[in-house]
Order: C-alpha cells, then sequence, then structure tokens
C-alpha cells in the first residue's frame, strides 16, 4: 500500500497511539514496525543479511514459517527444536498463518526482509525462553532492538512497559533489560539464522551453536498458565486477579492470562 510521507506519518501516530493501549493488537504493532524509521533502518539489515552467506541465502529463497511447517514440527522427536516450537504453539493456541502481512514497505525485498523477522519471531520467543504476555514481550522486544535496531522495538519497551506496575517495571528495568543487552549483544546475528535446518536439532544444541542466554525465570504471577482459563472462573474474578499484581485490572488480565502475538 504506497503512502507518501504525510500518510505514512498519520498511520505511524495513530497505529502507535493504538498499540500502546491495546498491545493484543499486532495489526497496530506491525504497521508501526513498517512506518517508523523503517526508511533508513530496513536497508541496513537488508544489506547486513546479503553479506552474510547464510542470511544472502535466506534472501534469495526466501522461506517462510507457515502453518505446513508447524505441522512438520509436530512431528518431530522431543528435546528438538521443532517439538518445542510446536508445544509452544500449540499451548497458546497460535497459528503460524495469523501474522499480518506487510502492507507499508513499497520495496519488495525489504518487505521480506519486515516479513521474515515477524515469522520468527516465535521461534525467539522458544529459544530465549520468553513469555507471550507483555513483560515476556517487552523484554524480547528489548533484545530484538539490540540485534536490529528497529524503531518500534524500542519504542515498545519506552512506552508500553508503564502498562506494567511499579514492582513489574522495576523488576523488567533491573533484571530483564540488562539480560536483553547482554543477550542481544552475544548471540549470533538472528536474521541470518536458517532455522528450518535446525528444527530437528535437540534444541539445547541450537542454544549453544547460536550463542543463546536463556531469560531469566520470571517470577511466579508471571509465569504463563495456559492459554485456556477455567470455565467456571468469571470475569469478576479475571479483574480481582489482575489487580493484584499492581497494573489495572483489564490490563493485568490481558497480559497475564492472554497470549500475547507481537
Amino acid at each position: 500500500m504506497p503512502l507518501n510521507p504525510l500518510q505514512k506519518g498519520a498511520v505511524a501516530l495513530l497505529s502507535a497511539v493504538g498499540a500502546l493501549m491495546r498491545p493484543q493488537r499486532g495489526d497496530l504493532v506491525a504497521a508501526v514496525g513498517e512506518t517508523v524509521g523503517s526508511g533508513l533502518v530496513l536497508p541496513a539489515l537488508r544489506d547486513r543479511m546479503r553479506a552474510h552467506p547464510v542470511g544472502r541465502q535466506i534472501l534469495e529463497e526466501r522461506p517462510r514459517i507457515t502453518d505446513d511447517t508447524l505441522d512438520a514440527c509436530r512431528a518431530m522427536p522431543p528435546g528438538t527444536f521443532g517439538a518445542a516450537y510446536s508445544q509452544f504453539m500449540g499451548d497458546r493456541r497460535f497459528h503460524a498463518n495469523d501474522r499480518p502481512p506487510v502492507r507499508f514497505v513499497d520495496d519488495e525485498e525489504l518487505a521480506y526482509v519486515v516479513t521474515r523477522a515477524r515469522e520468527v519471531h516465535d521461534l525467539w520467543h522458544v529459544l530465549f525462553d520468553c513469555h507471550t504476555n507483555v513483560f515476556g514481550e517487552l523484554a524480547l522486544k528489548g533484545l530484538e532492538f539490540v540485534q536490529t535496531g528497529l524503531p518500534m522495538t524500542g519504542l515498545a519497551v519506552l512506552g508500553a512497559q508503564y502498562r506494567l506496575g511499579p514492582g513489574d517495571r522495576e523488576l523488567l528495568q533491573r533484571h530483564y533489560l540488562p539480560w536483553a543487552l547482554r543477550a542481544g549483544s552475544r548471540c549470533a546475528d538472528l536474521l541470518c539464522i536458517y532455522y528450518e535446518r535446525h528444527f530437528q536439532d535437540e534444541l539445547e544444541q541450537v542454544r549453544k551453536e547460536f550463542r543463546i542466554i536463556p531469560a531469566p525465570p520470571p517470577p511466579q504471577h508471571l509465569r504463563f498458565k495456559g492459554a485456556k482459563q477455567p470455565p467456571q472462573q468469571p470475569q469478576q474474578q479475571l479483574l480481582v486477579a489482575g489487580s493484584s499484581s499492581g497494573m489495572p485490572g483489564p490490563v493485568a488480565a490481558a497480559a497475564l492470562t492472554t497470549p500475547q502475538k507481537s
């Protein structure tokens, strides 16, 4: 969808406001990523991939992570990277095909770079053992900013962390963002990994090969508790449970019980 600079600015502003208010809206988060600073950063990422032998091959072959990929991973032995990815997606009832398409990047090759980063995002969750609530997403966004320099990832960390309660925000700033800096600086170039060739490898072997440092274990109230709420649990209980974390009730319910996909 070609846009002039004024139109891109309007899309960026409105999408950013909407994404801060409703971080579970993956389409709004995606629109911010495609319109804020992409004209400078995306060419640099593309050139970095071109300079890397595996990255160059990825650009030439343009592999895609789809539901067919996920189906193949379901048949892989326990302990493998593919099996861990399959369990991660299944536990949260995610589908690889649910990723929003790239709409606001005019260059075809640059659009693929965005597509690739978007499709391997869930693989990064698996490799770095980051949960998909708001807290886990912000921790991973910090690592993505170190790796890619995409403005959207930095803006997400700066803005959306204030949806956390004071205690969780301090935990993010004192422990998880320093982890993101260290892990993002130490690991291999995440856009230059041909993930499809490693699904049958042991997860720990993949982590070791690409110098992956998993995230610190989260406190109990931020751990993944499953995508499905017990049917007998009323909405009122969700609001009370959310308030106990120090976050506003509805926000906490969405952040702590609903898987986020951004």
